[in-house]
């Protein structure tokens, strides 16, 4: 049995990430940002459930506290969201804060508080992320905010990883998913692309320390 804790799991990716892993027997931590989130997770069995609102600093500050004392052996960021617009027009204040508060701001946040108790398992952080932060893939400016801060996020988890040397950090693409991110016309299941990164996060070799990969482990350039 392994200790699993996902980062942002009352919906999406990360509530599909908490069922497969309970359903694997592994021990799940969980965040979620409010109370039906909360319920969903104990529905599934979910042995903790953490609330945490990882676009507001002073909330992922208190992670460290509430997980004292624990080894993790898989950490998964999925929390995120989407930005939408083109170059055409700046984004606001308001929707640039919400975005890099939640897809980048909450992920530095988050890896100096946990990432310590993966190394302390020798065990592998993961990350969230998308082809759309590519920058050599870039084929138009739409969702530019949310390219913007997958770009920046695949970055931190690169820098971060010579910081956590026992530890080996990854960002994930997951593919285009049916979620309410991704929407229904998506080709992927959420119960596919999950189990397509935890076969890859459990074959996870030192080689891959800070890569950017596809959901089946290839690398997934980030140029």
């Amino acid at each position: 049995m392994s200790n699993v804790l996902i980062i942002g799991a009352s919906r999406g990716l990360g509530l599909e990430f908490a069922r497969q892993y309970v359903a694997a027997g592994d021990r799940v931590l969980a965040t979620a940002r409010d109370a039906a989130g909360r319920e969903r997770l104990q529905a599934l069995g979910v042995e903790n459930v953490l609330t945490v609102d990882v676009a507001n600093p002073a909330s992922v500050s208190g992670l460290a506290w509430m997980l004292d004392g624990e080894k993790i052996d898989t950490a998964i960021y999925v929390a995120g969201v989407m930005g939408h617009g083109t170059a055409l027009s700046p984004p606001t204040q308001d929707e640039f804060d919400r975005v890099m508060h939640t897809n980048v701001l909450g992920a530095m946040q988050a890896i100096p508080q946990v990432a310590p108790l993966v190394e302390a398992a020798q065990g592998r952080f993961a990350f969230i992320s998308s082809e759309l932060g590519r920058i050599g893939g870039a084929t138009g400016s739409h969702t530019w905010l949310y390219r913007v801060s997958k770009a920046a996020l695949n970055m931190a988890v690169a820098s971060a990883q010579h910081d956590y040397p026992k530890a080996t950090l990854v960002a994930l693409h997951p593919g285009w998913v049916q979620t309410d991110m991704g929407g229904e016309q998506a080709p992927l299941t959420a119960p596919e692309s999950v189990a397509a990164m935890r076969a890859t996060l459990a074959r996870l070799t030192p080689a891959q320390k800070g890569q950017f990969l596809q959901r089946d482990g290839t690398p997934c350039a980030s140029w």
